[in-house]
């Protein structure tokens, strides 16, 4: 346990929640609007491709020295430094002319965000209890889909009512914001011993979360669907509440998180993994089937459900899974690959929609989701056979033992 105290609420923890949603939300913000902002300096699709992918590269390059750096500098200083960063780069779109340099910022930014995505994950888990740490890591994570959901329409409001420069140093200002609520976390009294205990060594791949990190990836090959063609496909489907989709989503996901993470930390990854996957494939069905307004909007609050329940799930498994001091690593590799899940599957998918329809990519998104569940039962049977075995052996050991 990282403290003494068995509360998950403290001022610290709502700082980290609160901060990282509205690090998250600008982030999200700058999704459907930055592509505008390129063509306005001339670029096309391909332009437009390369800005969001240098952004994940840079993310993901970033991640795996994460570690190495909390040993030599605390993580509290080097988060806010990441969100220092998020921060000027989100201004600095503003001044740029020209493609290359939007690159160079758009590469500055990313680094700042895989740091930060790194720190405030590892914070959290720091700060909570771990008996209760998927309670709280669930809790966590609904500040950053509320985030998520509002982000987009926030940008695109922003444009409309006023123009890019507003947009990008608002998004600035609420970095700074963010910024200055992370100088006052206070971390767990046993923060800063965890972190000397840290080897040191770069680590592209966590290699004890290597299982629940390709689950993540898979999960976000199916985001990936969602996030890049849902607004195509409903106007291919006449569907044109869009906003109200994506908060149905978050209202679901944050309904989920308030019970999801107390049966984690009560019956392990098996308890969420197994129903969530199964609301998930229902919820994709649905909307690969989906004929009226009503059958969108249900579909929405059966992934919400599931996606929403899953996440937080396997987040909290992988850093179970190593040591209080090795937490950046889990995070580091959680994330890269979710991200690469995210990108891979946005790439994967269009080419999808562009043999078939829009339609199919949920169809395929669902497959995904089946494989997730697949792979997990077989996982989490042949785990119950050995645990199983091993008993067994134990308990003929004992009885030669008492025979002697």
């Amino acid at each position: 346990m990282t403290k003494m105290s068995h509360k998950v609420w403290s001022l610290s923890f709502i700082f980290v929640l609160v901060s990282n949603a509205l690090v998250f939300m600008i982030f999200e913000m700058l999704l459907p609007t930055l592509p505008l902002f390129i063509t306005t300096l001339g670029g096309g699709a391909s332009q437009v491709g390369l800005v969001t992918g240098i952004f994940m590269l840079s993310a993901i390059f970033i991640r795996p020295f994460a570690g190495i750096l909390a040993m030599k500098v605390d993580k509290k200083l080097l988060l806010v430094l990441g969100i220092f960063i998020m921060a000027l780069s989100t201004g600095a779109y503003y001044l740029s002319n020209h493609i290359s340099t939007l690159l160079l910022i758009r590469l500055i930014h990313g680094a700042g965000f895989g740091l930060v995505t790194t720190y405030f994950a590892t914070l959290a888990a720091e700060i909570v209890p771990r008996d209760r740490r998927g309670e709280g890591i669930g809790y966590f994570g609904v500040g950053e889909t509320v985030a998520i959901s509002i982000g987009p329409m926030i940008g695109i409001m922003t444009l409309e009512l006023y123009d890019f420069q507003r947009l990008f140093f608002g998004g600035m200002a609420v970095l700074f914001l963010a910024a200055i609520m992370a100088i006052f976390i206070k971390r767990a009294p046993i923060g800063k011993d965890l972190d000397k205990q840290v080897s040191g060594q770069f680590k592209l791949l966590e290699k004890r979360v290597l299982f629940p990190a390709v689950l993540i990836l898979l999960i976000g090959i199916a985001a990936g669907g969602i996030m890049s063609f849902f607004s195509l496909y409903a106007l291919e489907k006449d569907f044109t509440q869009v906003g109200l989709f994506f908060l149905l989503i978050a209202a679901a996901s944050f309904m989920i998180r308030l019970i999801s993470g107390k049966m984690f930390d009560v019956y392990g990854p098996a308890i969420i993994l197994i129903p969530g996957s199964i609301l998930s494939i229902t919820g994709l069905i649905i909307l690969y089937v989906a004929v009226s307004d009503s059958m969108f909007l249900i579909a929405a609050i059966f992934y919400g459900l599931g996606f929403g329940a899953i996440f937080p799930a396997i987040q909290t498994w992988c850093l179970n899974l190593v040591e209080e001091h090795e937490h950046e690593d889990a995070m580091a590799s959680f994330f890269n690959f979710f991200d690469l899940g995210i990108g891979g599957g946005s790439f994967i998918l269009g080419l999808v929609a562009t043999v078939t329809s829009y339609q199919v990519v949920y169809l395929v998104a669902s497959i995904m989701y089946g494989v997730v569940l697949i792979i997990y039962l077989v996982y989490f049977v042949i785990k119950r056979q050995l645990a199983k075995h091993s008993e067994k052996n134990g308990e003929v050991k004992n009885q030669q033992s008492s025979s002697l």
